[in-house]
């Protein structure tokens, strides 16, 4: 069990950890959340006996193993499969035995190293690590690469890959889905899920925090809040929390401001005197409840476009792809599109296989290499790229990139308009390049959105979004009035702002005939595939036999048959998951006005006789709330039985 007990931690003269206290459990896994810079980096830092307390005790039993995910990958001349084989520290520590007995020509020591070896599940440890890495996203061939040869990126997902690899008891993870796309993103939840130990992960996805944790360790205050539950239930227990502790907290200051007007009242008077001096000690010895402290959310939202043409833009046979001294490099083919007004697209596929390539040539940044482009009269675009970041100019203020874009604006108007993005004050006028990256993309949002686009592009616009900017970010697009194709690996953003996929996968873009659910469990049979393949072909499977299995004949019928049978299985299964989708989100509704509720019968003002009437209709509406609820979790389980069946 991991505990801490009165920890307190400063760095430098800023407190983080005050007096906080709070336990976790093995095998939970929790979702650490929390504003930048509340400490969360600096917990893991005190996980891993780098930091220590100033005041109070921290202990986890001593025998676990700790893995985490390196922030530095040296190019070091090692393939990623090596590389990823180092995370397993144990088995490497027996292969040296081994090396060693046989250097030394010692038999014995030899074959006790070798049964150490077996039963550490050597033998296998190469398929395994070639799953992880499959899983992440790398190709078969990439995985007997060198390290030295891929960039910063896919780097980072070696590292995580190493992690994974690690016998660990406690997994720390510190925004593992930054450089990951929707498909490893997926199969990373799905491994997960499957892992024995205690995890402990940062992450701004919420949609990731409620897949994979059961625990939701909140930093505010200088304290850690612990609370039972995924994301989503801590946002229910938190209101809850707060709501209750603001009525605690208005009772007791009429009880205080009672007492204290009584004591000012007689505390001179000599036969109330020890009435009033009664009074004062209770007022004393009274243990103060704070008021209920939350951070007003920020919100912004978009400009109203200027116009609406429709079509926005036609593609006719379009090869989009780049120029090179050695030719034309085609990455998507063959694009035929017309995006109408009002449509709100979502782009999905595996990294490299051309979304971005895609949004640049819808943006105009990149020329098509073959078939034509037209655009409609007035067509505004507002194009968010992935390394948008880059495009800013780090000695230059927020106010001085919008008069760039507005020179004839008056400054008051730009100061309000920044403002309205918490760019205020000083840190208009200041130079970005303290900036965090936080703060960058929301002043690169800022700018596009000062330019009214009618038709928004924006591939991965929430890399480095925290999570109360990503929900003004998605309450913000799913109220804008224009046309919406969105590339993110952030399937919360995904649900609430777009309405249809297109897939872009084998050099084409297709239409998704599905939701993210389904898109999920595509995803998941692929990946169980390949890991059926790895276990088919054995340990140690090399780059050529790898492609034999994948490709051969009978891999192509057996995967012909497999899409078959899944097309049959979604057929029957969609109209009952639209059933439950529909269940789950009435349920969602009369829960949330089940909390309300219950937070008004709790509420002592509730009890005083002008409120006798609401109190009572409150109660009755309690119950028919409950009722109902019964009634859609028995249908609920139910369909879910009916799926099981279907299989």
């Amino acid at each position: 069990m991991i505990r801490f007990s009165q920890f307190s931690l400063a760095r430098g003269t800023k407190p983080l950890f005050e007096h906080t206290t709070f336990a976790l459990n093995p095998g939970e896994k929790a979702g650490l959340i929390g504003a930048n810079g509340a400490g969360k980096s600096t917990l893991f830092s005190v996980l891993l006996g780098e930091l220590h307390a100033d005041a109070g005790d921290f202990s986890l039993p001593p025998s676990w193993q700790i893995a985490h995910v390196a922030q530095e990958t040296p190019a070091v001349e090692q393939t990623a499969l090596a590389y990823t084989l180092d995370g397993d520290a144990a088995l490497r520590a027996i292969e040296a035995r081994i090396a060693a007995a046989a250097a030394a020509h010692d038999g014995a020591a030899e074959a006790e190293a070798h049964t150490a070896f077996a039963d550490a599940d050597g033998y296998t440890a190469p398929a395994r690590a070639q799953t992880l890495l499959l899983g992440l996203g790398f190709t078969l061939e990439q995985t007997l690469e060198n390290v030295s040869q891929f960039s910063g990126g896919w780097r980072m997902r070696l590292n995580l890959a190493q992690a994974l690899m690690c016998r660990s008891d406690l997994l720390l993870l510190d925004e593992p889905t930054n450089h990951l796309d929707l498909d490893a993103i997926v199969w990373l939840e799905d491994w997960l899920h499957r892992y024995p130990g205690t995890l402990i992960v940062i992450s701004h996805d919420r949609e990731f925090l409620d897949s994979v944790c059961n625990v939701t360790l909140h930093l505010e205050q200088q304290q850690i809040k612990r609370y039972g539950g995924n994301y989503s239930q801590f946002e229910i227990l938190r209101a809850q929390h707060l709501a209750l502790q603001q009525s605690a907290y208005q009772k007791q200051q009429k009880t205080v401001a009672h007492l204290q007007s009584f004591i000012d009242r007689f505390k001179a008077k000599a036969s109330k005197a020890r009435q009033a001096q009664s009074r004062m000690k209770a007022l004393e010895k009274m243990e103060l409840i704070a008021p209920a402290h939350a951070a007003s959310p920020f919100t912004f939202e978009f400009r109203t476009p200027d116009a609406a043409p429709n079509p926005m833009l036609v593609l006719e046979d379009v090869r989009c792809g780049y120029r090179t001294e050695d030719g034309e490099v085609p990455i998507v083919e063959q694009v035929t599109l017309s995006i109408q007004n009002g449509q709100r697209i979502g782009l999905l596929g595996a990294n490299g296989q051309g979304k971005s390539t895609l949004i640049k040539t819808l943006a105009g940044t990149l020329a098509p290499l073959g078939g034509e482009v037209r655009a409609g009269r007035g067509l505004r675009i507002g194009y968010f790229a992935q390394h948008q970041l880059e495009t800013l100019r780090p000695a230059e203020s927020p106010l001085q990139h919008l008069v760039r874009l507005a020179p004839d604006t008056r400054e008051q108007e730009l100061r309000d308009f920044l403002g309205s993005f918490n760019f205020s004050g000083e840190m208009a006028t200041s130079a970005i390049a303290p900036f965090s990256g936080g703060e960058k993309a929301r002043l690169a949002l800022a700018l596009i959105i000062w330019q009214k686009p009618n038709l928004l592009l924006l591939d991965e616009p929430t890399n480095h979004l925290d999570l109360e900017t990503r929900h003004a970010l998605t309450m913000a697009l799913a109220q804008f009035e224009g046309t919406l194709i969105l590339v993110s690996h952030d399937r919360h953003l995904l649900r609430a702002t777009t309405d249809q996929f297109m897939l872009v996968a084998q050099h084409r873009l297709q239409p998704f005939d599905g939701d993210l659910d389904d898109y999920r469990d595509w995803l998941l049979q692929h990946a169980a595939a390949q890991r059926a393949a790895l276990k088919a072909s054995g340990s140690g499977l090399s780059a050529a036999n790898a492609n034999d299995v994948e490709t051969g004949p009978k891999r192509k019928e057996q995967r012909r048959q497999d899409a078959q049978t899944r097309q049959k299985l979604a057929h029957l299964k969609k109209p009952l998951q639209n059933r439950i989708g529909k269940i789950e989100k009435e349920m969602d509704a009369l829960n949330s006005e089940k909390t309300i509720l219950d937070g008004i019968v709790a509420d002592p003002a509730s009890y005083e006789a002008e409120q006798k009437t609401r109190l009572t209709e409150t109660i009755r509406r309690q119950a028919d709330i409950a009722s109902r609820l019964e009634t859609l979790e028995a249908e609920w389980l139910e369909i879910h039985e009916e799926l099981e069946q279907i299989g």
